[in-house]
């Protein structure tokens, strides 16, 4: 007989991201976007690593363990994690990752709430990300669509839209 669940009580947790350059992906999603990394995961035998970010980490959980890092991570809604293959960075033949928004099409993007749209892409500007659309651009005024350093989309929306 299978174990009775509630799917009222389903979260969504994480989005999963390949990165070739961890420290690129970490500088954008922490110093451009504001992300924190929550916690680091080394996996030596599978020479990979993750990291996983969010929004309103409490300061208390990241001077905490790194147990309870990862206990956090994996109990709050909105987590980003960007999984590295050791050895992409350093390699020039990479072709890098599908990202969905090129043939054949397929997932698209994830989306941040920002305080002021304006002032968001202003900053981003400031800070040299690439724009797939701005919010002066097409019919849509109020997003815009910037790029990590992988290509993958991220929208841009005002809080309340």
């Amino acid at each position: 007989m299978a174990a009775k669940t509630d799917v009222a009580s389903y979260e969504f947790n994480h989005t999963m991201y390949r990165v070739k350059d961890p420290k690129a992906s970490l500088d954008f999603y922490t110093e451009t976007l504001g992300m924190k990394l929550i916690t680091k995961l080394d996996f030596s035998e599978a020479k990979f690593t993750l990291y996983f970010l969010g929004y309103n980490v409490p300061q208390s959980i990241l001077d905490s363990s790194e147990e309870e890092r990862k206990k956090y991570a994996f109990s709050r809604p909105g987590v980003l994690e960007l999984t590295h293959n050791w050895g992409t960075e350093s390699d020039d033949t990479f072709k890098g990752y599908h990202t969905g928004n090129s043939e054949p099409r397929g997932y698209g993007h994830i989306g941040v709430l920002v305080d002021d749209l304006e002032a968001a892409c202003e900053r981003f500007e400031q800070h040299g990300v690439k724009f797939i659309k701005k919010p002066s651009d097409g019919r849509q005024k109020n997003i815009a669509f910037v790029t990590d350093p992988d290509g993958y989309w991220i929208e841009l929306l005002p809080r309340g839209y």
